[in-house]
């Protein structure tokens, strides 16, 4: 098993074609994406106990079988393993650099599966202390080594497409819960919520498993036929390579790690509040309603049913915009659509509430969409981003390292806007208006990221590893292969596109069905 694993028994021979690894990153993105759908267990979660109270401390609720888990601190699973996919993939990436994305991706597999395993157990005999430890700790670290698996691969097997490409795996992480979060709804309502995380558990074990084995890696030095690298001087984009050791002596890291950080933030604004913050600044007005008209039952809950089909188009637009934007970026340049992204943003962001005091719910609604997409692109261009400023020989590792900033602001940016939204409600502030200046707010922290955006320039010479040590690290990575090895890898002519084709339908048929019912629920927006 060991062997079958291993780096170097998954170097791509001549019968390979490179168009095979991006459903492989799909399959394993697709899996661990459920975690943005996680919010449909923590309703069944509070009512597991028939007829017992609400656990009355948090300390309490860990190990007591008697009382019901609220849903406030439930909610606390997703802030573990958002927390701890960060501190793993920093903690883990420079293992996955050379354990390649066959080991690394299986091992993904193994905490990812198991942890929701674990999880479901814990629900099953009502211990909360074991959700947190299976689902939370195990299932965060399936989460942090799964995401940076398929980066710094499919960034070698692409090296004219670096943004597109990354962008394939990485929207598969947006759309996760569009296939996950009805499927897991349809199975609580036939097995109970402990059985369904099992159930999935079980499905995302055997999927990403499918996934890691689909992985070859590039020998080192492939190139695509007939393309060379276009590396000018003082360029955006180096052919030399930072060891991820020294990465973080560079300012262009904490200038990048601040980009995303930012980005995110301000995203996560929008994900968090859009279900109450479309109710409660338009209210009757989305069915034609006077502002201050009374409302019915039945007309409250098609307001309602309006508000939750914005997050499943938010969560579409956060999907598509990862590929978009990626791909994008090729074109534009990676410094440059981060311009797009904080320049469109705080204009966007700057101008919803005054859309909400005008009552324009339907400019309200795309406005949000766009800022998802940008919110879903900057998760999908950085990798490339980091590709073109510190060279692709650790760029999985480095990436595993910067998105310590998504950690940071998936915990944090919650937090913030929260406490914002209660600190003007116990002011006073009208609900219609209480959102105004925590989006004012957000776009004043997508200014100073376009502040350090801009500061991003190529790094120095001597943050460069040495031609021994690059060889030194090609080595630990097993990447050593003859000329003749190199020129005729991944050349693969139609048994491989055939194979392909049902690769990419295995994953490309459930994102569909995903993407059909997103729209479904949208459409109760119109």
């Amino acid at each position: 098993m060991a062997g079958l694993l291993a780096r170097e028994s998954i170097v791509a021979g001549p019968r390979f074609s490179r168009w095979l690894v991006p459903p492989a990153a799909l399959a394993i993105h697709l899996c661990i994406g459920m975690a943005y759908g996680f919010s449909v267990f923590w309703l069944p979660m509070s009512k597991l106990v028939a007829g017992a109270p609400a656990c009355t401390h948090f300390i309490d609720e860990l190990t007591a079988t008697g009382c019901n888990w609220t849903v406030a601190d439930v909610t606390h699973i997703f802030e573990t393993f958002i927390a701890v996919l960060g501190l793993s993939a920093a903690i883990f990436g420079s293992w996955v650099e050379r354990a390649g994305p066959r080991k690394s991706g299986f091992t993904a597999a193994l905490c990812w599966g198991a942890g929701l395993v674990i999880g479901g157990y814990g629900v099953m005999i009502h211990q909360l202390w074991l959700v947190f430890l299976g689902s939370g700790f195990l299932g965060g670290v399936g989460l942090g080594i799964g995401y940076i698996t398929p980066v710094s691969t499919l960034i070698k097997w692409f090296p004219d497409r670096r943004g597109m490409a990354t962008g394939f795996a990485i929207m598969g992480f947006g759309g996760g819960a569009m296939i996950g979060s009805p499927l897991a709804v349809w199975l609580m309502a036939r097995y109970g919520v402990a059985e369904t995380l099992m159930i999935l558990g079980a499905i995302y074990f055997v999927a990403m498993t499918l996934g890691a084995f689909g992985f070859r890696v590039a020998p080192a030095g492939w190139k695509p036929a007939g393309w060379s690298p276009n590396i000018k001087a003082g360029a955006m984009i180096t052919d030399r390579h930072v060891h991820v050791n020294r990465v973080m002596r560079t300012p262009q890291f904490w200038l990048i790690w601040m980009v995303l950080g930012l980005n995110v933030t301000a995203g996560i604004a929008v994900l968090a509040m859009a279900s109450p913050m479309l109710q409660e600044v338009f209210g009757g007005k989305l069915l034609g309603l006077d502002a201050h008209a009374v409302l019915s039952d039945p007309q409250k809950k098609a307001i309602v049913a309006a508000a939750a089909g914005l997050v499943g188009l938010l969560s579409l637009f956060n999907s598509l915009g990862r590929i978009f934007w990626a791909s994008m970026s090729d074109y534009l340049g990676r410094k440059n659509t981060y311009f797009v992204f904080f320049i469109l943003g705080i204009a966007l962001y700057a101008t919803l509430p005054t859309l909400g005091h005008l009552g324009l719910a339907l400019a309200f609604v795309a406005s949000a969409c766009v800022i998802l997409t940008m919110y879903g692109g900057g998760f999908a261009t950085i990798p490339a981003y980091l590709a073109d400023i510190f060279g692709t020989q650790m760029v999985g590792a480095i990436h595993g390292r910067l998105i310590t900033s998504w950690s940071v602001a998936g915990v944090v940016g919650p937090m913030i806007i929260a406490s914002l939204r209660q600190t003007q409600l116990a002011a006073g502030v009208a609900k219609s208006l209480v959102y105004d200046n925590t989006l004012y707010i957000m776009a004043g922290l997508l200014f100073v990221g376009l502040i350090c955006n801009a500061l991003v320039r190529p790094v120095k010479d001597k943050h460069y590893m040495s031609e021994e040590e690059l060889a030194r690290e090609r080595a630990l990575q097993h990447e050593a292969a003859s000329a003749e090895a190199v020129a005729n890898a991944a050349r693969g002519g139609a048994g491989a596109m055939f194979i392909g084709l049902i690769a990419w339908l295995a994953v490309g048929i459930p994102f569909a069905i995903g993407l059909y019912i997103a729209l479904q629920k949208a459409a109760a927006l119109f």
